[in-house]
């Protein structure tokens, strides 16, 4: 029997790590997933948005508007922050597979931890100052970027 030659990429394969990954955010409104991996094509660190290691996704506001104490936003940690926590190795030189291009305060962690690419699929921030300011920081960092088309995979 002979190998198959119609094997996803390996851009598909860990996409859809990150985007599997969103898929255990609660939040109502935007779910984000994240992969980072090594050099050697092997997954270091994954990550969704939500709320903090203890703090229960009952008793904090998931809403969009109101008064700050009152909407999710001081609260919920990004995908990004939470796969750079949850890694098991150094991250210098790794790739972050993300499903939305990070904001300016997870770009600045992404710095920090030396991750050299950026893929990801959306960017629907990229009209607002706060995404100004992260394209200022990746320009200076020398970080790579790129958007990846998604394609539907089918199993056989």
């Amino acid at each position: 029997m002979n190998k198959i030659d119609n094997h996803i990429s390996w851009d598909d394969y860990f996409m859809g790590v990150a985007r599997l990954s969103a898929l255990r955010s609660k939040d109502p409104n935007t779910k984000v997933g994240a992969c980072i991996v090594n050099s050697d094509k092997r997954i270091v660190g994954i990550g969704y948005n939500g709320f903090p290691f203890g703090c229960s996704d009952d008793a904090f506001p998931w809403e969009r508007e109101g008064d700050l104490l009152d909407t999710k936003y001081p609260y919920v940690v990004h995908a990004e922050p939470n796969a750079i926590l949850n890694s098991n190795s150094s991250l210098a030189s790794c790739v972050l597979y993300v499903t939305e291009y990070p904001c300016n305060e997870c770009i600045k962690l992404v710095i920090q931890a030396g991750i050299k690419e950026i893929v990801y699929i959306s960017n629907k921030y990229k009209d607002t100052p706060h995404h100004q300011a992260a394209l200022k920081m990746v320009k200076a960092s020398k970080i790579k970027t790129r958007q990846l088309e998604v394609r539907d995979i089918v199993l056989n």
